[in-house]
C-alpha cells in the first residue's frame, strides 16, 4: 500500500480531503497547505508509487509498467484502508489526471475536484518535448532530462523554487522509476481525449496559473465547453503564477480552494 498521512480533525465527522502530487513530486509539495487545511477538514497525503516514502516499500514489488488506472486504484486502496468512504480531491499537475481517473472509476468517492495546474491536452511543443525525452532517455542521464522539462513548463525566474522543488524530489526516484512514469506520461493522449469528451458531473474547480502557457489554453477552452453543457466547472485564474499554483502563490491557492470546498 502507498505511504500515506493523515491530519484529522478534532471533529471526526468533517469531510476528507486527499491530496494528490505530481510525478516527479511527493506529498512533502503540500507543506503550505497542512496548517490551513487541518483548521477545518481531515487531511489525506499520500505518496505515490516509487514517490516519497512509497518508494522503499514499493520497489520490491515487480510493476514493468504503469497505468494511470493502476494509480489511481493505489489511492482507493488507502482510502478503503482508512475507510474513508467520500473525499475530495486536491491535485496538481498529472495528478490532476489520477483524480479525474478515480472521477471516471469510483464516482461515489468523490465529492468535490480541484484540479491545479491541469493538464488536458498536451500541445504541439509539449509533444514534441515528450517525443524528444523518448528518444534520449536511454543515453541521456533522466535528471538532466527532467530539468529541461521544469525548465520549459515554468520558464521564468519567479518559478524558480516550483523548478527547485520538482527536481529536488525528482532525484530521489531511481532511473528506472523514472522511466516508468515518462513512459505513462509519453502515451496519455489518448486518455486525454477521452477526459476531454466526458465532462465529470462532479463540481470542479480549475486553478491555474496566467503565466502556465502550455495548459491554460486548452484548460480555457474545455471548461467553457462544460458550462455549455451546464455542467458544475469553474475555472480560476490567479495572476503572475505559472504552473505550481499550490506552491507559488500558496495563500491565493488555498482561499480559492477552501472556499470552493466549503
Amino acid at each position: 500500500m502507498l505511504h500515506y498521512k493523515t491530519y484529522r480533525h478534532s471533529d471526526i465527522h468533517r469531510n476528507w480531503v486527499t491530496f494528490i502530487h505530481g510525478a516527479g513530486g511527493s506529498s512533502s509539495i503540500w507543506f503550505r497547505q497542512i496548517r490551513d487545511f487541518r483548521e477545518k477538514y481531515n487531511v489525506l497525503l499520500v505518496d505515490l508509487r516509487g514517490h516519497g516514502d512509497s518508494k522503499s516499500h514499493l520497489s520490491k514489488q515487480n510493476f514493468p509498467t504503469y497505468t494511470f488506472e493502476d494509480i489511481s486504484e493505489d489511492v482507493i486502496e488507502v482510502l478503503d484502508h482508512l475507510q474513508i468512504e467520500k473525499s475530495n480531491f486536491v491535485g496538481i499537475s498529472l495528478g490532476t489526471i489520477i483524480i479525474r481517473e478515480i472521477s471516471e472509476n469510483h464516482p461515489e468517492r468523490v465529492a468535490k475536484m480541484v484540479l491545479g495546474g491541469a493538464i488536458i491536452k498536451l500541445n504541439f511543443r509539449s509533444q514534441l518535448l515528450m517525443r524528444l525525452g523518448v528518444w534520449c532517455k536511454s543515453v541521456v542521464p533522466y535528471i538532466l532530462l527532467y530539468k529541461l522539462f521544469a525548465w520549459i513548463i515554468m520558464p521564468k525566474s519567479k518559478h524558480k523554487e516550483s523548478r527547485n522543488l520538482f527536481v529536488r524530489e525528482a532525484k530521489k526516484l531511481y532511473q528506472k522509476e523514472f522511466i516508468r512514469w515518462f513512459k505513462l506520461a509519453a502515451e496519455i493522449n489518448p486518455l486525454l481525449s477521452s477526459h476531454r469528451e466526458k465532462h465529470s458531473s462532479h463540481p470542479t474547480l480549475y486553478l491555474m496559473g496566467d503565466e502556465d502557457h502550455m495548459f491554460l489554453p486548452s484548460i480555457r477552452k474545455l471548461v467553457s465547453q462544460a458550462q455549455n453543457a451546464k455542467k458544475q466547472v469553474q475555472l480560476m485564474v490567479i495572476e503572475s503564477c505559472g504552473h505550481v499554483v499550490n506552491v507559488e502563490k500558496p495563500l491565493e491557492f488555498n482561499q480559492k480552494v477552501i472556499g470552493f470546498i466549503g
